[in-house]
């Protein structure tokens, strides 16, 4: 059985699976074979919707944990869904707080995974990047990098802020912090959807 298949399977799994919960009559309609576009994506748009609460454009401060001691900037995210909300997209932008040079800018996409049965994010950031596991809690998610010393990111809404801050397991120490984000919602954005080529030159 090829590869391409066996997502297939998991796929429809996932999708029977997930209709059966929503509606008890539906396990009868339910056929394994290829899931249709309409059903993984309206699968995955019920599943994106625990992240509503970050579309928007935010502003606030971020401090950076270094050897040297805590390094502040004036941190931007600007968040909004892409696929008719099937997928979530994100950047954010870190500015030093004395000169307002950009000084460091990240990207990632938020997914689920419908074979997996499970969220992803995939980031890049200065010149690194890789797809890490994501857990969505209340009021918030959590993420985690685990090639090399474990990291994981927990990011909450508390009170209308986003706030997100970032641990590191180091071999034979306690677990220390790497940033602190607290972040201000300052109103919606159509980022990335506006601006589309359309049919007409």
């Amino acid at each position: 059985m090829g590869v391409m298949k066996m997502d297939w399977l998991a796929c429809a799994a996932a999708v029977a699976s997930a209709m059966t919960l929503a509606q008890p009559g539906a396990a009868q309609e339910a056929r394994i074979g290829p899931p249709t576009a309409e059903a993984l994506i309206a699968l995955q748009q019920e599943k994106m919707a625990v992240f509503d609460w970050m579309h928007g454009e935010w502003r606030g401060t971020a401090t950076r944990f270094e050897r040297g001691g805590p390094v502040q900037m004036v941190q931007t995210e600007r968040v909004g869904p892409m696929l008719d909300g099937a997928i979530l997209v994100i950047e954010g932008r870190g500015y030093e707080g004395e000169t307002g040079a950009l000084s460091f800018n990240a990207f990632g996409v938020i997914h689920y995974d419908v074979a997996a049965q499970q969220y992803r994010i995939r980031t890049n950031a200065m010149g690194r990047g890789g797809e890490f596991r994501v857990e969505p809690v209340e009021n918030g998610f959590d993420w985690f990098i685990e090639q090399g010393p474990p990291i994981r990111y927990e990011a909450r809404l508390i009170e209308g802020q986003w706030i997100e801050t970032g641990y590191i397991a180091l071999p034979g120490r306690e677990e220390a912090r790497l940033i602190d984000m607290r972040l201000d919602r300052l109103g919606d954005t159509d980022w990335p959807m506006a601006g589309a080529v359309g049919v007409a030159p």
